[in-house]
């Protein structure tokens, strides 16, 4: 029995091959696409989310409070206070600290490989239980000058050798035994090293409480309320600095940093959730579009269908089995969509995977991804064959025959509801791309403050750094260069943060207490090279100067912050240490360019810079210099590959999230108006081919081709334009509140909603007036004869 229902739901598949076409391709693209997104937002609630005591594994925040009352918070700490955690409180397992990632030269034997890792405590390796291929996690970091390789680094210094107690030199300086191989990290993790080694002297990056450069990692002992420990931590740093600083510190589970990183006032208020929630919403919202034009398309054929329901009823079939056949039909074709679905995720998986730089992949053993596309198969079935296998299985022969003898008009009612729900989520999918292509844009023509063009940095290592000087006079005496410096970061990085412990003349107790700045460290020529403004003063110029050495630059919004009114000349301390302000430079921005610029200060230093920066002659091709300066830097540094990046490139990868969104957002409002369009043609079709008759009566009674076009498209240009009217509004409110995010953002303009709209009356027309024509240029003598 059953292999004849699914015998003659295939005849009846076959009998209109080009509306079954219309539906499995349809149907194709909606499962792919929630499939790949699946995939995705699998991968994006996984992060961090896998270490075996992962709901006891908290990273250490700073929080405090400004003038206005603001609360800022930061993820990084004084290297002090993973110890005094230890110390003073019970509840504590273990603290581990990490330092910023940096890149060393390993050298073993003729090899050489740079590569990228972190100095670390070493509890840090039992705290995150990674695992390990060879060694002993427990004696992986015991001894100063122990190592820790991923697989993959392993293999590509040692090849097949066991790396196992073999001994590689870093930065051509410091040996270090191989005490452990651990398995590369995995995709969905914020931790991003290839080696680790131990924090040896962790007083000389935090040699007090308010300078926070650490990152630190605790795990609390089963069974603790982290709100009630969260609480003996407010007045922490306050009895620690002797009441010399103010701020409070707290725990933040690791488990949640990747999703919930954005906070309002101190509370986690989204992050990295709400575009997993905006691209499920958008795939499920395609899905749904697809399965209106599987609906859709199913039921409007079934009621040509009404006459066989009838005749297999006279000839003795029972209800039941016209209820079963018409859902074997339902099944069978959305079977068909789910198996090329499943083909189509394969072919454009690897698409997804450039787009988000993941290295995604679909597993034929994911148990959940196989029973969501089973059940989201299954459930379009039974929605697209409900109605014709409980309605039309339920008509009365006579009426039945007698109804579709009668029907001469065919009612979009219902249908013309589901056409305006399919547009209305495409517009305001067309509307979304469209803001998020102009708040890129928006940011991307943001004045930065500095000129990035002609501007190279190259990572301060080996013998770099004793040899600046005469790299410098070589680069602009041979006139490759036209300014070079040095640097304590990276141009484009965000900076060091220190708060509290200042002091200026003129400040008030509160404003020390709660003064905050990103710092950079510099050397000389700091603004020629960057191609900073001069608002005051003049660049640091300690090469030359030895006055210098506590020099310090202000930018435009310290001195507001400060509210000095002379800036130059004055001095600002700093625990210990006192800076001359010599000059103030105009506000450029070093962190995110979607936020507003902060307090800078930039003090004079020769002995923590890590990056040279060089400003390339304009008078020559790029190509030429940069062989040029290979060669010099070669000359100098022969042991270390040269490797360099353009800081304008560097710049442009900081919209790498938002390009990656507006990729998403333009394939998927593409995809949903494909779909859409389908289910358009397919209507247009059906209702052309209803409407056979009168079509020939009309050019018969001298009726123009345009004006049977027109007959066939405007109730459809209609709808489309009904759903512009309802995905308007919406669309604004969704896409304000997506740009609350930023603090430099866009206005939403009117044209942006009228562009979507004719785009989406264009397109629907298009689809449709292909089909009318086709109908109106029909021969009228054919289709008065045809019965």
């Amino acid at each position: 029995m059953i292999k004849n229902y699914i015998k003659i739901a295939w005849r009846n598949l076959w009998k209109s091959k080009g509306y079954s076409a219309i539906n499995i391709i349809g149907l194709s693209i909606g499962l792919a696409a929630v499939l790949i997104i699946g995939i995705w937002i699998k991968n994006q609630l996984q992060f961090d989310n896998f270490y075996s005591n992962q709901e006891n594994i908290y990273k250490l925040w700073n929080k405090y409070k400004n003038d206005d009352g603001k609360i800022n918070l930061m993820d990084v700490t004084s290297g002090r206070a993973a110890r005094a955690l230890l110390e003073d409180y019970p509840e504590v397992e273990r603290a581990a600290r990490m330092y910023w990632s940096s890149t060393a030269l390993m050298s073993f034997g003729d090899k050489k490989i740079k590569s990228k890792g972190n100095e670390v405590d070493p509890s840090f390796i039992e705290l995150f239980d990674f695992k390990l291929k060879r060694g002993n996690n427990h004696q992986a970091l015991a001894e100063v000058n122990n190592i820790i390789l991923t697989e993959s680094l392993a293999k590509s210094i040692f090849g097949d050798i066991d790396p196992l107690d073999k001994t590689i030199i870093l930065d051509n300086k410091e040996p270090y035994k191989v005490s452990a191989v651990m398995q590369d990290l995995p995709s969905n993790t914020n931790f991003d090293f290839n080696y680790l080694i131990p924090l040896a002297d962790a007083s000389k990056y935090s040699p007090n409480w308010n300078t926070i450069t650490f990152s630190t990692y605790v795990q609390l002992k089963s069974g603790t309320d982290v709100d009630a420990f969260n609480n003996k931590l407010i007045n922490m740093i306050e009895r620690k600095s002797n009441k010399e600083l103010k701020g409070s510190l707290f725990l933040y589970p690791v488990s949640k940093m990747h999703l919930y990183s954005r906070f309002e006032q101190g509370v986690p208020a989204g992050g990295k959730i709400d575009q997993v929630k905006l691209v499920a919403g958008i795939g499920l919202l395609i899905l749904l579009i697809a399965c209106i034009n599987f609906i859709n398309l199913s039921t409007a054929r079934s009621q040509k269908r009404a006459k066989e329901v009838a005749i297999r009823k006279v000839v003795g079939a029972k209800r039941f089995h016209l209820i079963v056949q018409f859902l074997a039909e339902s099944i069978l074709l959305a079977v068909i969509s789910g198996a090329s679905a499943l083909l189509l995720t394969k072919f454009m998986l690897p698409l997804f995977n450039k787009i988000l730089d993941k290295p995604l992949a679909f597993s034929s053993s994911d148990t959940t991804l196989w029973f969501s596309l089973v059940g989201f198969i299954f459930l379009t079935a039974l929605l697209a064959g409900l109605y014709p296998a409980f309605v039309l299985s339920a008509f009365k022969p006579v009426k039945s025959l007698k109804i579709f003898a009668r029907s001469k008009k065919f009612s979009l009612n219902f249908r013309e509801l589901l056409v305006v729900f399919q547009f209305s989520i495409a517009v305001i999918l067309i509307i979304a791309t469209i803001v998020v292509r102009r708040q890129i844009e928006y940011a991307g023509q943001r004045d930065i403050g500095y000129n990035t063009a002609q501007l190279l940095e190259i990572g301060l290592e080996g013998d770099l750094g004793k040899n600046y000087e005469a790299i410098k006079s070589e680069l602009i005496n041979k006139g490759v260069a036209t300014a070079v410096t040095r640097i304590g970061s990276s141009i484009t990085g965000s900076s060091g943060n220190s708060w509290g412990g200042f002091s200026w003349q003129g400040a008030t107790p509160e404003q020390e207490k709660k003064m905050g700045f990103n710092l950079g460290r510099a050397e000389s020529d700091l603004v020629k090279t960057l191609g900073l403004r001069l608002v005051a003063g003049r660049d640091i110029d300690y090469s030359r100067l030895a006055a210098d050495s506590t020099a310090a630059l202000l930018n435009e919004a310290a001195v507001k912050e400060m509210k000095l009114e002379n800036p130059v000349g004055s001095f600002l301390k700093w625990g210990d240490n006192s800076y001359t302000i010599v000059g103030v430079i105009n506000d450029y921005i070093s962190g995110s360019p979607y936020s507003p610029v902060k307090p800078m200060l930039i003090y004079a230093n020769k002995t923590a810079l890590f990056n040279l920066v060089i400003r390339t002659s304009p008078n020559r091709a790029i190509e030429m210099s940069l062989k040029q300066i290979e060669e010099i830097i070669k000359k100098f540094n022969p042991a270390y590959p040269f490797e360099y990046q353009f800081v304008d490139q560097k710049f442009a990868a900081k919209f790498n999230d938002q390009q990656q969104t507006a990729k998403l957002a333009f394939i998927f409002s593409g995809l949903a108006i494909f779909i859409s369009c389908l289910g358009l043609f397919g209507l247009a079709s059906y209702i052309a081919e209803l409407k056979t008759k009168e079509i020939g009566i009309r050019k018969v009674l001298g009726a123009s081709v345009s004006g049977i076009t027109a007959m066939l498209s405007k109730d459809f240009v209609k709808l489309v334009i009904i759903s512009i009217l309802i995905a308007s509004p919406i669309a604004w409110w969704l896409m304000n509140k997506w740009l609350q995010d930023f603090s430099y953002r866009i206005e939403i303009q009117w044209w942006f909603f009228a562009l979507a709209g004719i785009s989406a009356l264009f397109v629907a027309f298009f689809t449709v007036s292909t089909q009318a024509i086709k109908a109106a240029n029909s021969n009228p003598v054919k289709t008065l004869r045809d019965e």
